[in-house]
């Protein structure tokens, strides 16, 4: 998947480096000389200027985004970008401080896709944002394992495959599952695969776009499919 991420500071480089460990492309907008330069020594794709500005945004690739982090600590350059990154299609994704009023945040909450707090949420919060709610990041176990949350959707390859006929790559195990609004709980080999349906898996970085496209479906690119996400 490919995503824009404006801040290049603490919550959006760490975002970043996240998604990128996953195979995700990623480019970030910035307008700090400082922060750049410290993103591109991590051999990132920076564009340096105002994200809240859309031909700095077009320049990052919002075209063929299919999410847009506003990161940034200034709420007004967030719902900028995030507006202009909706006219474009893009899942869009608006950081606010803590400590902006509820009624602050009800008002911006409806005109994003979501709202984060960094602050509450960390790195692995704003990636499950980004990503959307069909892989969802439960932990981090080593340097290269991380246990996700998958829920099946009417496109998945194993839609109506039971636990036994279902193949994950090598690197990859089913942990846990659970029915659409149902507690997660060991499964059982001759259960059902359905459309809400949900799997814990617990997978090595390299193999989770392949156990994405066989839980989830889709495609990596937005021309190809207009749905998807990872952990």
């Amino acid at each position: 998947m490919r995503f824009v991420i404006i801040g290049a500071g603490r919550v959006g480089l760490r975002t970043a480096r996240v998604l990128r460990e996953e195979g995700h492309e990623v480019t970030l907008i910035e307008r700090d000389e400082g922060k750049v330069r410290r993103a591109r020594n991590q051999e990132f794709e920076v564009v340096e200027g105002d994200g809240s500005r859309e031909e700095i945004l077009e320049q990052a690739g919002v075209r063929e985004a299919d999410s847009v982090g506003a990161l940034t600590g200034d709420l007004n350059v967030n719902f900028a970008a995030c507006m202009i990154a909706k006219h474009y299609g893009c899942r869009t994704i608006m950081r606010i401080d803590e400590d902006y009023r509820e009624n602050i945040y009800r008002k911006y909450a409806d005109e994003v896709d979501e709202v984060i707090y960094p602050e509450r949420l960390g790195a692995m919060g704003a990636k499950n944002a980004l990503l959307g709610g069909t892989i969802r990041a439960i932990a981090d176990i080593a340097q290269h394992l991380q246990v996700v949350e998958l829920t099946i959707t009417d496109d998945a390859p194993v839609n109506g495959y039971t636990i036994s006929e279902l193949q994950l790559p090598a690197d990859a195990t089913v942990l846990a599952y659970g029915k659409r609004d149902g507690e997660l709980g060991i499964p059982t080999p001759d259960i059902s695969l359905e459309e809400g349906d949900r799997l814990a898996v617990l997978a090595d970085f390299d193999v989770l776009s392949d156990v994405r496209q066989l839980l989830v479906g889709g495609t990596e690119s937005r021309a190809e499919a207009e749905h998807g996400g990872v952990n």
